[in-house]
Formats: structure tokens, sequence, C-alpha cells
């Protein structure tokens, strides 16, 4: 074995991946992730552990996994992370704790991801499952929204000994993790609604079909349901456009309408009521992971699919993974090409798109080099869906609805870094819902950091 080498993953072949719905990556079995456990150098100052939101202590867990002690390994994740099958899948361990592995500088850094997402896998096809010995306090927190953040917060809050509700305004748990990312690289029944179930053991209540805002307010939570404390992870669901003439015609989607059905409402399967228009050649406009996802369900679903971006592959936000399959299951780059005007027919459908060629000048605030229009460069291509994957913003629902919370410019809610503490006293909030749209785990960090705020803040309460 070359130490200096990952462990190949096993994956699906493009060519038969393409047709279904089922999971790309096929994950590590017990002799390929204890082969890739030995390569851990078991660091005594372990950088992956910093470069990790959430902090797991994974050279420890790693070890464990060496010495083929799987339920502990999954007991020493566990104590760290609600969602560790979530986030060996979709996680960007290579910017985060791969990114800063020392084996990498050499070498190849080791699978982490790979080795947290066989751990969890391990642990759920054996029955084990995290307890929860904490002694009540008798204080009530009321979390808004399922997804990562919440979900993360609500568990660490239970394992502090609050009695917790977790208040879901779709009509399954899981946020981001069911409507967002797709059965191909997040299974939903095997691995995200067990997850949302670990996280139920724990005490945490779960009310679904509750919108925040409408169904009842923060403000009625705290001032008439007895609630001590509200942690706000409701994510950013208001998707962008571009506002180019022709956005509104039929068969244009924003990706997270078009995620949304198929992976929340299963428009891809035909035992499901719940249809949705894709045509024969898509466009997808954006070059990060959600338009990653909804090209490749496209395909999947039986189009040609062009994705259509702004910059260079160099400047593609989404994950090196990720375009890398969309690549191999073959999705067509139209890069440094820019949608200027979407074209329809007379009955209002799609028809096509007026894209002009784009050349890279200097660097803007992003730091990547600002896109330029290259003049008289536009032509038009035939397409009969337009999917927009421009990223997203916070709903204004809950910032409308309740009294004295500060938000910014751009509709995050404003609230303090280390401890997720808003304007409005006992009301928290992290994740998306304060950032706009970021990872999953980040968000999940967001959540631990109000956990911890909102423990400090309620033990002051009841004078401790």
């Amino acid at each position: 074995m070359d130490m200096m080498k990952k462990v190949p993953i096993r994956e699906q072949d493009p060519a038969v991946r393409a047709t279904n719905f089922d999971e790309v990556c096929l994950g590590y079995n017990e002799e390929e992730a204890v082969a890739e456990a030995q390569r851990c150098l078991d660091c005594k100052n372990p950088r992956c552990v910093t470069g990790c939101p959430v902090n797991i202590s994974i050279p420890a867990f790693i070890q464990e996994v060496k010495n083929r002690n799987f339920a502990k390994a999954s007991e020493i994740i566990s104590e760290s992370s609600a969602l560790p099958a979530v986030c060996g899948r979709v996680c960007p361990q290579e910017t985060q704790c791969e990114g800063v592995c020392v084996r990498g500088i050499k070498g190849e850094a080791v699978s982490i991801g790979k080795l947290e997402r066989f751990t969890a896998d391990w642990a759920r096809e054996h029955g084990i499952s995290a307890e929860n010995k904490a002694v009540k306090t008798g204080q009530k927190v009321a979390v808004i929204g399922s997804g990562p953040s919440g979900l993360t917060c609500a568990g660490d809050l239970a394992k502090m000994g609050y009695d917790v509700t977790i208040f879901e305004a779709l009509h399954k748990a899981g946020g981001v993790l069911v409507y967002g990312i797709p059965e191909f690289r997040l299974p939903k029944d095997s691995v995200v609604a067990h997850e949302v179930e670990n996280v139920k053991k724990l005490g945490v209540k779960i009310e679904t079909d509750t919108i925040i805002g409408r169904s009842v307010s923060i403000d009625e939570l705290m001032d008439q349901e007895g609630f001590d404390a509200v942690f706000i992870g409701s994510g950013a669901g208001l998707p962008m456009f571009m506002h180019i003439p022709g956005e509104t015609a039929s068969g244009v989607f924003s990706a997270n309408e078009f995620l949304t059905r198929n992976n929340l409402m299963k428009a891809f399967r035909s035992d499901y009521d719940t249809p949705i228009h894709c045509g024969r050649k898509v466009a997808v406009v954006g070059g990060g992971n959600v338009a990653m996802d909804a090209a490749r369900t496209a395909l999947r679903l039986g189009a040609e699919v062009h994705i259509v971006y702004r910059r260079s592959e160099e400047e593609l936000p989404a994950r090196r993974e990720e375009v890398q399959h969309a690549k191999e299951e073959g999705i067509i780059f139209n890069l440094l090409t820019n949608p200027t005007e979407i074209l329809v027919n007379d009955d209002g459908w799609v028809r096509g798109i007026r894209v002009i060629h784009m050349e890279l000048g200097e660097p803007d605030a992003s730091g990547r080099r600002r896109p330029v229009p290259i003049e008289g460069s536009e032509e038009e291509f035939e397409v009969d869906t337009v999917i927009m994957a421009l990223g997203t913003t916070p709903n204004p629902l809950i910032r409308n609805t309740t009294k004295g919370l500060d938000t910014t410019r751009k509709g995050g809610i404003v609230a303090e870094e280390a401890t997720g503490q808003t304007s409005r006293e006992g009301v928290f909030a992290g994740g998306d819902a304060v950032t706009g749209a970021a990872t999953v785990i980040l968000a999940m960090g967001a959540g631990k950091t109000a956990a911890k705020g909102i423990d400090a803040y309620l033990k002051a309460k009841r004078g401790q």
C-alpha cells in the first residue's frame, strides 16, 4: 500500500449513474476504511480539528477505526456532530479538515470525510445511537428550522438538559438536507431520516407544517407559549434572479423550486403524483454546488444539460468532486458565458437563451477575477428550460413579524459571531439566516455556537 495516496473510493460507473438516482459514491468497506485510517499520522497538534467547523476529534476517531473499534469511533464523532453521515457525504473537506492535513503536504490528505461517512453508516447499520443522560433544567427553547443549524443547536441543547422543540415549515424535517441536496448525493430515507431520528432520541420534539410568522410568531412563542429562548435557523430559501428579459416565462425555474420538487416531493419517481417540467435541452445558470445538483438532476430526467457560467473553470465555486462528477456524466460546460436574455415563444414558453461571451479582468471584492463582456460576441442557442442557480437570501417573513430584530441590507439577521445573540433579548440566530447561503458544516458550526450562547444566557437567568 502506498501510504502517500488515498485508498480509492468506489463509485457507480458514470454511464450507469447518469440514468438513476441511486447514490453515486459507494463508500469504504471495513477493510478499505481500516487501510485508509492507517495513513493518519495522529499528529500531536492536529490541524484537522481546528479546520473542522464543529471541531470533531478527528485523530481520535480515526485511531479507533484503525483498531476496528467502530462503535467507539462513532461515539467520539457524536460528541461533536449530530449529522456525521450527512457531513461525511456533503461537506467540503478538501477546503477544511483535509485541506490542512499534514499527510497532504507531501502526498494526499487522509480521506477524513469518507472515514466519517463509513463510521456513521456502520453505526446506523448496527443500531448504535447516542444516549442522553442530561439532567433537565426546566427551561424551554424553541428552534426555528430543522436544517443543519437547527438540528445541531437542538441536539446540543437537549444534551445540556433543555426542553427543545423544533418548528419546521415543511411537512418533513431536514431543511436543505431533504429539499435541496439530491438523492444521488444524500439518500433521504436511509441517511437523513435516520440522523433526524437520532436528534429526536435525545428528547427533541419536532413540529412540522408550522410556519413561524404565520402559524405562530416568535413574540407569541416567548410571551404566550413560555419559551425561555429562541434560535432562528430558518436558512436562506429566497431565490435570486438576474432580472433579464424573459425571466418570467414558462420553463424558467429557480434551482430551489426545481430541486425541492425533485428531492422533497419526489418528482423524479413515477409512483409520486408530483411531476415537474424538464425539457429536452436545459441551461443551468450558475457555477456553485446547487447549480451542479440541478444540472445532474435534469440530466437524470433525460435532458441535455448545459452549465452557463460567466467565469472560467478555475473560478467555479462548486466542489471539485461535484464538477468532476458532472463532467463524467455528460454535463456540457459553457464557461465565460453570461445570459443577457431568455428568448420566449408566442405561447409564453422558453425557446432559447441569448448569451454574451466574457473575459476575465482584474480581481473583484471576492478575490476572483471580474468577468468583462466581450463586445459583439453575443449569440443565441436553443433551450426549452432555464434553471437559475444564482444563490439565495433569507426569507423576510421572520424579520417582518418579530419585534426588535436587526437585519442587514441583504436581509440576514444580525447576530453576534461568538454567541449567536441577536438584538432581541433571548433570541439567537445562526447559519444561512445570518450569513446567506453557505455550507452545511458552517451552518452546523453556527448552531453549536448558538447552543453555547443560549446555555450561558439561560444559566444566567436561573442564577448559575
